[in-house]
Order: structure tokens, then sequence, then C-alpha cells
């Protein structure tokens, strides 16, 4: 991760799995971030209580209410986290809230469909709209020419569950609603990739791999991949990225994946 030098990180869903370990381990680089913004719906819940000892301990962590769902909740952390920064802009916005129903295509309903797109699809369009202009402030105040998310990012966090090609793990789950919501979140990473480069903000879709969370694991198969090792894969990935990977989509360990 030493080529990742960051003012400022936002990550969403950052109460558990993949986000609580991406605060982690950016808190534990020898080069950490001034400012780390963790989010999540809320964070007086019960499942806060690992991110706020990192908070106690760590006077760059703050802790952000952001209900993805809610754009008026979207637009007051989007508020909140532009007061720390003081015009300097945020140079990394990972949209990693999501969530998955294990529904078949005889048991998908209308209602998780909406829900799991509500959550996977639209929450990164608004969130990365409500933050597009802190993130052009940071693209602008940056002396790097060129995209990279030490500049200005947005990374989508994706599933090669949504790669039509390959319909990865088909046989171990259908979840419909999931794989449709990632294909869709792939074409948003690509759209944001040509609406935003020529302000200076690279956009990239990021599959962390089969992962041991909530998520991950299913009733009788664990995932092969931890979490610390899928995160630590993903941050150095990020460390990589510039112009030519703008629109991509890879997975924790930098092979590009196919749509």
């Amino acid at each position: 991760m030493a080529g990742l030098n960051l003012r400022s990180v936002l990550v969403t869903g950052a109460n558990q799995g993949i986000g609580l370990e991406l605060i982690k381990q950016l808190l534990g680089n020898s080069n950490p971030p001034e400012w780390v913004f963790a989010t999540c719906q809320d964070p007086a819940g019960e499942q806060m209580q690992e991110l706020q000892k990192l908070e106690a301990k760590h006077s760059n962590l703050v802790i952000i209410a952001l209900d993805v769902t809610e754009p008026a909740s979207i637009k007051a952390a989007a508020a909140r986290v532009e007061t720390h920064l003081k015009g300097s802009g945020l140079n990394l916005l990972i949209n990693n809230a999501g969530i998955v129903k294990l529904n078949t295509l005889e048991s998908e309903t209308p209602e998780d469909m909406a829900l799991v797109y509500a959550t996977n699809v639209t929450g990164p369009l608004l969130v990365s709209q409500a933050f597009l202009p802190l993130l052009k402030q940071a693209a602008q105040g940056s002396p790097q020419t060129g995209l990279s998310c030490s500049k200005a990012a947005i990374v989508n966090m994706s599933s090669e569950a949504g790669s039509i090609r390959n319909l990865y793990l088909w046989h171990l789950g259908q979840v419909i609603s999931y794989r449709c919501s990632k294909a869709a979140l792939n074409m948003l990473t690509k759209c944001q990739a040509l609406g935003y480069g020529g302000d200076g903000i690279l956009s990239v879709a990021v599959h962390p791999g089969w992962v041991q969370t909530d998520m991950g694991n299913s009733d009788s198969i664990q995932a092969p991949v931890t979490v610390e090792a899928s995160v630590r894969g993903m941050l150095h990935v990020l460390s990589t990225l510039c112009e030519k990977d703008n629109g991509g989509f890879v997975n924790w360990e930098g092979k590009v994946l196919p749509w």
C-alpha cells in the first residue's frame, strides 16, 4: 500500500466485514490518511463496538451516519464531511455498502429486487453525486497529473457475480437481485468514468473475491479468502491504478475481469 498516499478517504458500510477491515488497514498504514470517514446506517447500533474502539484510539477517524437508500441522510453526511476537510476535498470514495438476498429465479420478489437495487446501485450513484464536489476539489488541488486513487477516485465494490460472461459461483447460489445489481453497478462505474474522468476523477469497479464475511459464507461452505487478505490485496491494487484503468473492472489481485 506504499503507493497509496491519501489525505482523506470515505468508506460506506464500514461497521463490519470488508468495510471495517478497510478502515483498520487504512488506519494501520505507516502513512495513514489525515481523515478517515467511516459511515454506517446507525452509529449507535449493536454492531458498532469495533469501530467505536478504533475511533477512541485514532483522532483521524470520524464515524458518520449515512443510509445509502436515504437521499437526506447522504446529503447530511456530505455536509458533515465537508466541515472536516475545510476546502481540501475528498481523495477517495469507496462505495462498499451492499446487501444480498438469497433468492432464485423462482423465488425472487419485486420487493427484494427493488431493495437490493436501491442499496447496491442507486445508493452508490447518489453517494457519488453528493460527494462529487469534494472529489473535484481534491482533483483540482492535487499536484499530480493523470488519474489515481491518491488524487481523486470513486471505487465501487462490485462482484464477479455481476459478470455476464462468467456468472461467478452460479452453482452455489443464483442470488438473482444481487447479480443484476452488480451488473448494473459495473455499468454505473463505466458511466462515471466517462462523466468524471475529465474532472480528474478515476472510477473503477472492484471484486473483493469470495470473502469470509456474513455475506460471503454459506451454511455449508466457507469462503476461501480472508477479509484481511482481500483488503490488503485491494489496497495494493488501488495504489497501482491509473488512467488506463478508468472505468475498469478488476479483482482484489489486480486481474481484469470480463463484463
